[in-house]
């Protein structure tokens, strides 16, 4: 990553998986506090183009305000059951409507990045599947109480307890799952 000596990353993102990810991964960046951004998503896009464009709506909020030698990675992940999405829970119950819904069932995670400077700009995505086994009601109660997952698209997080007693197949990046698919951010940052 020579070619980053230089360059100064940020991180528009206010997730904390996503910070820990790319320290675990070896980068130095910032964190920049996302702008709020109207996530309205338009009516032809398809599923596997939603994350991609709430990562370049964060990128694009930013992207003027860029210096000559700082990259901005921003992200959007979202879980995908049955062509329907789902987003971050509203309250307790809308949690417990979802994970409900993804027991027993295989789920596509799809993560949006883009990556950004003054002179360039790449989108892409990665996709991971992940499948539940049959959660009990009370496994759910337990999960949402004692983690209270509300910040994470689908209700959950891998890396938790539910992923340890909940996950029985995983398809892909499980980095990807948790907020990042680095192994792609690596590759990609690397080309500038």
């Amino acid at each position: 990553m020579q070619n980053l000596k230089n360059k100064k990353i940020l991180l528009a993102s206010k997730s904390p998986r996503r910070k820990q990810l790319l320290k675990d991964a070896g980068f130095n960046f910032e964190i920049i506090t996302s702008k709020e951004v109207e996530e309205i998503i338009p009516n032809n896009i398809r599923n596997n183009e939603v994350a991609i464009y709430l990562s370049e709506l964060k990128a694009n909020a930013y992207k003027n305000d860029l210096s000559e030698n700082e990259i901005l990675i921003s992200a959007d992940t979202i879980v995908c059951l049955e062509n329907k999405i789902l987003g971050k829970p509203k309250d307790y119950d809308d949690a417990f409507k979802m994970l409900s819904n993804l027991s027993g069932k295989e789920h596509k995670v799809i993560t949006g990045v883009t990556i950004c400077s003054n002179k360039k700009q790449v989108s892409f995505s990665d996709e991971t599947s992940v499948k539940f086994k049959n959660l009990t009601n009370n496994e759910i109660n337990y999960y949402i109480t004692n983690y209270k997952p509300f910040d994470k698209a689908g209700s959950y997080g891998i890396q938790e307890w539910i992923g340890y007693i909940g996950i029985t197949e995983i398809k892909g990046s499980y980095f990807n799952v948790m907020g990042l698919p680095v192994h792609k951010v690596y590759e990609q940052l690397n080309k500038f």
